[in-house]
């Protein structure tokens, strides 16, 4: 089996702060980006925009 590759770039999910689901999957550069990445996105559950809060993605 071959190992991962350890690298600065990381896949993560944004979570909606109102309904608490993960709509969306971005990458990250952890080399530019330190703290927790928020942006304001529309929520198609919540059917609004609301600010969304990385997480871990599976």
């Amino acid at each position: 089996m071959g190992s991962k590759k350890k690298t600065s770039i990381d896949i993560i999910a944004l979570q909606c702060t109102d309904c608490k689901r993960k709509n969306y999957t971005t990458t990250k550069n952890r080399k530019n980006i330190t703290g927790k990445l928020e942006k304001n996105k529309y929520c198609p559950f919540c059917r609004k925009e609301v600010l969304h809060k990385e997480t871990k993605a599976k």
